[in-house]
């Protein structure tokens, strides 16, 4: 219930209003290029991600920078895989819009994940500069120097 307060204190009371579910491509053009930050529904614990285009999810969950996030989107929802093959933990939302507020549910449970905003641009205050980057091949992170990202191989 707390959280639902928090929610509806940020967000100027977007939640009660009629959300519209996006397809893959319009996630895509909200999160391509731009930072989605907000907190997680069971714990409160922040997240902001920048989804760069080449398919990096520069930032931190939980206040944990990331390493070797990815993102992707498919047909209804977008994707997050974290850490290398052997470990990778993959998770995919559907994405509801209410104006400014973002809400994240797992799939295919449904269950709110987190409720968020898209800011414009890198707006993660430079979290993750000082890491070497990585790349995203085939949704599996890849040390530095490695295949080309699933985003360029997609182009191909």
């Amino acid at each position: 219930m707390a959280w639902l307060a928090l929610v509806t204190a940020l967000f100027g009371g977007a939640a009660a209003s009629a959300a519209e579910r996006l397809d893959g491509e319009a996630i895509k053009r909200a999160f391509e290029g731009n930072t989605v930050a907000g907190r997680y529904s069971g714990t409160n614990q922040p997240f902001s991600e920048y989804h760069h285009p080449d398919g990096r999810a520069i930032g931190h969950n939980r206040g944990l920078p990331n390493r070797d996030a990815c993102w992707t989107t498919t047909d209804d929802a977008v994707c997050y895989y974290y850490g290398p093959q052997e470990t990778r933990r993959t998770y995919c939302f559907t994405v509801e819009r209410s104006e400014r507020l973002y809400v994240l549910r797992s799939r295919p449970s449904g269950r709110i994940n987190g409720v968020a905003t898209v800011e414009p641009g890198d707006a993660t205050g430079g979290i993750g500069a000082d890491m070497p980057a990585w790349t995203c091949d085939g949704l599996i992170s890849r040390a530095p120097g490695g295949a080309a990202s699933g985003r360029q191989l997609a182009m191909r």
